[in-house]
């Protein structure tokens, strides 16, 4: 790959990633999207940024339990869904326009519907060990292995 390229996965990665982490304060902007693809992003431009992402303490474990068995831990889910209803709420009582209510509501009820869709990683159960180099810079967007 070109270094203009790799250049350009690793700008888009970075916004991708500065998204997510807004979305974790932003009920609506969505977190994981953002996080998938700036992990995606930079399997392909950066193997030092894709270790780094994956090994973060924080997201990194996130990313793993989304992509790995698409659930995520319990403590995660509440705080997501009690952050959710918490600032949509405040965004309902706030506003006039029946409309807008009725909008802020059905999207609350819409990504709560979404994380309760996901499994459930109960405290103290650890997802499948896996490295933080692991095999995501050989999958497809599909998650597939390329061949």
């Amino acid at each position: 790959m070109r270094r203009g390229q790799r250049t350009a996965l690793v700008l888009v990665g970075t916004v991708a990633l500065a998204l997510g982490i807004v979305g974790i304060f932003l009920p609506l902007l969505p977190t994981t999207p953002f996080l998938l693809l700036a992990v995606a992003c930079y399997a392909r431009g950066s193997e030092r940024l894709h270790d780094w992402l994956l090994g973060s303490p924080v997201l990194g474990q996130y990313i793993r339990d989304y992509r790995e068995r698409r659930s995520i831990r319990l403590r995660a889910k509440v705080l997501a869904i009690v952050t959710l209803w918490l600032l949509i709420g405040i965004g309902i009582v706030s506003v006039d326009a029946a409309w807008i209510r009725i909008l802020l509501a059905a999207i609350a009820a819409g990504v709560s519907m979404h994380v309760l869709s996901l499994g459930t990683i109960k405290e103290g159960s650890e997802a499948p060990a896996s490295s933080v180099g692991d095999d995501m810079r050989t999958r497809g967007a599909a998650g597939t292995l390329d061949t």
